[in-house]
Formats: C-alpha cells, structure tokens, sequence
C-alpha cells in the first residue's frame, strides 16, 4: 500500500467571536442579561497554548464555546470558572464523581472535563428553574418535566441533539454515581429518552484533496515564521500519514519520535497506548520542523510548541485547516479529523485489513472501525451510478 503525504502548510487565518450566551430569559424575571464579546486571536492562543480556549468558559453556566476571532495582538483573558450554581453538598459529590472517572474509569482530562460541564450546566439550569441551588434531596425529586425544561432551554439555545445526548449521558453518569454511593436516585433522567440522532458516515477528504492539503505552493504569500509552517506541516502530516486524534500528536514527546525509528508510541483514549508506523515523508516533515525549531525541545518537553514554547494549542491546527480548506474551496468537514477519517478510508480502499486499520487508529471495538466499510462501500456505488451506461 503506498500513502502520499506532502509538506507545505499556510497558516492560519480567521476566527470568529468568543461570545456568551444569554441565559434563559424565557424563565428569569426581573433580570437582564448581556452578551459579552472577547476578542481573542491568534497571537493569544499562541501566548497562551496550554489553555483549552474551545471550551465554555463557565463551567456551571449555560454559554457553549464560541470560536476565536481576529484580534493578533488582544489582551483578553479567559474568566476564571464559577460555583455558584451548586450546593455544597452537591458540588463534594460531583469532585468524588470525577475522582472516581478518572482514576477507576481512566477518563482523559478532557472528558472529565466535558462531563463536568455537562452537569454544570444542568445545575445551573435547576438553580433558575427551582430558584435556588438544589440539594442532593431536591434532585431526588426531580419530575420529567423538569428535565425535559433543560433540554427544551438548551434546544432554544441552538445545541443539537448530539450536544443534547452527550449532556444527558455525562449527567446520568452522575445520577448513577449518587446511586451507587447512597445519595438519592434521580429517577426522573431515566424517564426521558435520549434525542434520536441521524446516521452519518464519516466525511473523508478525496485522495486528491488530501494531497492537495499540504501542497507547497500554497504557502507562497505567506508571513508566518518559517518554523511555525513547518510545524504545522508536521502535525498535520501525522494526522494524514499516521491516522493520530489531534489531541494524539499534540501529546507527543520530544524523545518520542526518533530519527531511527520508522513508528512511534502514542497514547490514545482511555491512556492506552499503540505503536503506529511513520512513513518517510512524515518523518521528514517532523526533522524540518525540528531543524528549524529556534526553541529549545528538551527530551521531555511536548514536540509541538507555540511561539512561547508552550503546548501547541488544538485551535491552531484548526485555523490552519480552515485556511486550507478556504484556498482550496473544500466544504466545512474538511477538518483535521478529517484527516484521520482519510487516512482509514484510502487504506481500506487500497485493500487494508480491517483488523489492522483498527489497531493503527486505536479503537476498542472492530463494530467502530467497520463504519468505513460503509464509506466506502458508498464511494464505489457512486463510481457506479457515474460511470456504468446502464446505471
């Protein structure tokens, strides 16, 4: 089987407002509530790598994450976190919950975290609609409909119903856990069924397209430092070249990747960890952005760094793919994950064992991989209907 990865990135380009959201005027009185806007950019991410700047920054409040918007050289800051939506009681139990997710489930970070504001926000929601911060008791009492309220608010609010189904699921994972330890049972969230969600396959780039992604004339015009393309080129080269998440290859290593070495060892969901191989061209990308790197990458320090040697934050990578895909005219889906679904579908186009494309992409379960059979199974019947004069 033979893979094409090319190095050449643009940079990034724009980004769109970090506002908050109103919060339930429908059901709060006498109150007034104002959309606040902080101009965030680039220059900040960079500045300020190691920080999640996609997530809401309430963690029990009901705004959802905005996306970052022009603004090079903004002082903005994100707001610190608030409590003031839970009770005492409550709020110890929610930190034992997520003690417990991590350390006996071995949740990533991130998932402790989108689980926290799942619950966050049904609080908040329950503290506007019974007028206080309820108790352990009260959400023993909880009716149907006072959830089917929270996800009516949160559907007025724009989510959808796959935001909806995560919420409800990270919420009854906590109901379950009061379960479990004596604290009351939330029956009223089992009363209500999950939203439906359509089926969808994956949206993999065209072979061409996927080439065409790290293309070096699309660099030409570009201002960037020429180590920061580089290392743009890099990431997205493993995205393509070696199936990694994006969370994969920003997790990397400096002494992770080796010059004598044709694969790596990353970690993946749920900390476990997999070997994937490293085809030449990714490995070339890599030592350029290395060569050029002008910051000291100490064995132990992350591979990718910002231009203050911190983290690289996923959003850059995001940016940069959406000035991509904007020089290339490819449509919306044409994300860095994305990438990873390319990858699993040209090998399986190319006669990849199923098995193995599991393995190389980390999954649990061969029922997840088997999706790709689906997409490519649609591509050779629309190669069908186009090309057989009696289709």
């Amino acid at each position: 089987m033979q893979a094409w990865v090319r190095v050449g990135i643009v940079g990034p380009y724009d980004a769109h407002a970090f506002a908050s959201a109103e919060r339930h005027r429908h059901q709060i009185t006498g109150r007034e509530f104002e959309p606040r806007r902080h101009t965030v950019g680039i220059g900040l991410v960079e500045r300020y790598g190691n920080q999640n700047v996609d997530n809401p920054v309430h963690a029990l409040g009901l705004a959802d994450s905005g996306r970052l918007r022009k603004g090079e050289e903004s002082n903005a800051t994100l707001p610190p976190m608030s409590a003031s939506h839970a009770n005492p009681d409550v709020a110890a139990e929610i930190a034992r919950w997520i003690g417990h997710l991590g350390a006996e489930r071995r949740m990533s970070p991130k998932t402790l975290e989108s689980y926290r504001r799942d619950v966050s926000q049904f609080l908040a929601f329950l503290a506007d609609h019974l007028g206080g911060a309820p108790t352990l008791k009260q959400l023993a009492k909880l009716a149907p409909a006072d959830v089917r309220a929270f996800m009516a608010a949160r559907r007025s609010e724009g989510i959808g119903n796959r935001s909806l189904m995560r919420a409800l699921a990270g919420t009854r994972s906590f109901a379950r856990f009061l379960e479990r330890n004596g604290k009351g049972r939330v029956a009223a969230l089992n009363a209500i069924r999950s939203p439906k969600l359509p089926k969808t396959l994956p949206k993999p780039l065209a072979v061409s397209a996927a080439r065409q992604m790290t293309e070096t004339s699309l660099r030409d015009g570009e201002t960037r430092e020429p180590w920061i393309i580089a290392r743009d080129a890099a990431v997205l080269a493993l995205l393509y070249g070696s199936g990694l998440r994006i969370s994969e290859a920003l997790s990397l290593k400096r002494n992770d990747v080796r010059a004598d070495s044709d694969a790596i060892t990353v970690t993946g969901k749920g900390n476990k960890t997999r070997m994937v191989p490293v085809l030449p061209q990714v490995a070339k990308a890599i030592a350029d952005y290395v060569a050029l790197c002008p910051l000291e990458l100490t064995p132990n320090s992350s591979l990718f760094v910002g231009a203050r040697g911190r983290p690289l934050s996923p959003r850059i990578v995001q940016l940069t793919m959406a000035r991509l895909r904007g020089a290339l005219g490819l449509p919306e889906n044409a994300t860095p994950h994305a990438l990873r679904h390319s990858f699993a579908t040209h090998l399986l186009a190319r006669g990849g064992d199923l098995r193995a494309i599991q393995e190389l992409l980390g999954h649990a379960s061969l029922s997840t991989t088997q999706i790709y059979t689906a997409v490519d199974a649609e591509r050779l019947m629309e190669v069908y209907a186009s090309a057989h004069p009696r289709a």
